[in-house]
């Protein structure tokens, strides 16, 4: 996948979530949780989402690496 693939990725399984979230006004370094108002369960269905969406387990360890975008997409990215 590549970045603007992760990033459309991102931003449909977070509509299902919260969908008055725009993750377009979010920056690549900002903390998702916190630009987005997520709260943990809200994050944590996100990154179901992600999992369900792409086949890609994602251990709990893995989790803080999705925090932001650049690093959601840096973690797709890698494969």
């Amino acid at each position: 996948m590549n970045a603007s693939e992760i990033r459309a990725l991102a931003a449909e399984v977070l509509a299902g979530i919260a969908p008055e979230a725009d993750l377009a006004s979010v920056g690549d370094n900002e903390d998702l949780r916190e630009a987005l108002d997520l709260d943990s369960m809200d994050f944590m269905n996100f990154v179901v989402g992600l999992h369900q969406k792409t086949g890609h387990a994602i251990p709990e360890a893995d989790v803080p690496k999705l925090y932001t975008l650049a690093g959601l997409v840096a973690y797709f990215a890698a494969g």
